[in-house]
């Protein structure tokens, strides 16, 4: 488990303070000062429950953690080392991003996403990224290609020296380095934020229904086939490469999902019969 940042890092940064006035001669009076203060509270406060927010989404994200785990203020309080007011709006602002769930009289979970959940999930996504990937078509930069295409290689590198899980790897950050940046050069804040709300919701499915790293290597040729559509500017291919990209990680999840429940003594025959069938291949 991660060693978490002493209590003094979840402070607020000396600039929020900063960045309030000095209070004039005319501000010393008892009510202008009580008003002061208020203002500077509610920076603070904003402030930390910001951090205190960020740092239990990383909890979340990165499995510490896990779906299904009871959350209370005073245990996130105690290791975070604030009070427990941070901690409950930060609970706010989780559940609306779709990370936590709010039981009345029973508590503060971590969302658990059941199969046909996730599976919706991969449909949308696979909108959002055909889109994404017919709009980048026509705009990508010089620049912005240079910086994808060097996210591709070093996951390429990384099959090539043995990263081949897709789970608590550097290969898993950067495929969602590539496909954030992907979707953000389009330039459409409401497209971001709805993509990585999604991201964010399909991670905690994917925590207990690891990909299967022996598809990583075919996971790298789908990337590279991505890139060499948006970067010649072919929108219908690029829309298509990516569709198809989400749409196979899906079914590979579907199947993995399926050799997981698995009842004992169930033959390859009987397992077959509930999987999906194959998708032919979208391009090279």
């Amino acid at each position: 488990m991660k060693t978490l940042a002493p209590a003094a890092s979840l402070a607020v940064p000396k600039a929020n303070a900063k960045a309030v006035p000095a209070p004039s001669a005319a501000s010393a009076a008892p009510v202008g000062a009580a008003a002061s203060q208020a203002t500077i509270a509610l920076l603070q406060a904003n402030s930390l429950t910001s951090v205190v927010h960020a740092e239990i989404e990383r909890l979340i994200l990165d499995g510490e953690l896990a779906p299904g785990a009871k959350l209370t203020e005073a245990m996130l309080a105690d290791r975070l080392g604030v009070s427990r007011g941070p901690i409950r709006e930060a609970f706010r602002i989780l559940e609306e991003a779709g990370l936590v769930r709010l039981e009345k009289n029973r508590g503060v979970f971590v969302r658990s996403i059941p199969l046909d959940e996730a599976m919706e999930i991969y449909d949308l996504r696979a909108m959002l990224d055909e889109s994404a990937g017919r709009q980048l078509a026509e705009r990508i930069t010089a620049e912005q290609a240079r910086e994808l295409r060097t996210l591709v290689e070093q996951m390429e590198r990384l099959v090539k020296d043995g990263h081949n899980t897709s789970a608590s790897d550097p290969y898993h950050l950067m495929n969602l380095a590539f496909h954030d940046r992907l979707v953000e050069f389009v330039g459409n804040r409401k497209l971001i934020e709805l993509y990585r709300r999604l991201v964010k919701e399909l991670s905690l499915f994917r925590r207990v229904n690891l990909a299967d790293g022996k598809q990583v290597p075919v996971s790298v040729q789908e990337h590279r086939a991505i890139l060499k559509a948006i970067t010649a500017g072919d929108a219908d291919a690029a829309g298509r490469a990516l569709r198809a990209h989400v749409l196979e990680s899906k079914e590979r999840t579907l199947k993995n999902h399926a050799l997981q429940a698995r009842p004992v003594g169930a033959t390859a025959a009987t397992l077959a019969a509930h999987l999906p069938a194959p998708r032919k291949a979208r391009h090279a």
